[in-house]
This record gives structure tokens, sequence and C-alpha cells, in this order.
């Protein structure tokens, strides 16, 4: 039996849940940005998976907008909010791609004051 709220006319039965979504999850890593071996570059790239993930959660949700395993239309997908990540999962992917640019330059200049 499904869990019941109560109200004035005696509870009201929840319908079940849906199954969790088997996408991949956001990821968070063990790299300490306090480290004194800290590596910039992974940060970056760590940053630019989540943003893959978070486009790909987004693109499958719009992807699945209005179908349903029975057949019928149901329009259950907030475009607006899926369009919001997708923008965001853009922007998380310039801001660590101009990250990992950045890095990449700090280690040439590093190179470059020992040479």
């Amino acid at each position: 039996m499904w869990p019941t709220h109560p109200t004035a006319q005696g509870g009201l039965k929840n319908p079940p849940r849906s199954a969790p979504s088997k996408s991949p999850r956001l990821k968070s890593s063990t790299v300490c940005a306090d480290r004194k071996d800290m590596d910039l570059s992974a940060i970056a790239l760590q940053g630019l998976q989540q943003a893959e993930i978070q486009l790909g959660n987004a693109a499958t949700r719009l992807a699945g907008a209005g179908a349903s395993p029975a057949g019928a239309n149901l329009d259950i997908v907030d475009l607006s909010t899926e369009m919001v990540a997708l923008m965001f999962a853009k922007t998380d992917v310039s801001v660590n791609l101009s990250a990992l640019k950045t890095v990449n330059q700090i280690q040439k200049d590093a190179i470059d004051l020992m040479a």
C-alpha cells in the first residue's frame, strides 16, 4: 500500500514514483585544489566532464518530450527549463575550455622561465 497524506477526508494515496533514471550523474573528484601538487588541468577537465553530463541529461529529457511507453502523447518536459540547462552546459564548457587554455599558457610560461 502506498503511503497516505492526512487530509480532512481521511487520506489521499500517492501514485507510485517512476524508477530513477540510469543517466550519468555528476561526479565529484578527489582532486583537492589546496594541495601543493594540484593539477590545474585536471580541475578544468573535471569541469568539462560535468558539463558533458549536464548536456547529455538535458538532451535526453528533451529527446523524450512528448513520448511515453504506452504511445500516449504526454508533454511532461518544461522546455524553458531544459533550454536553460543547455545554455548552462554551453557556458560551463566555454569556461572550462578557457581555463584549460590558461593552464596551458601558464605551463608554457613556467617552462620558458626554467629554460
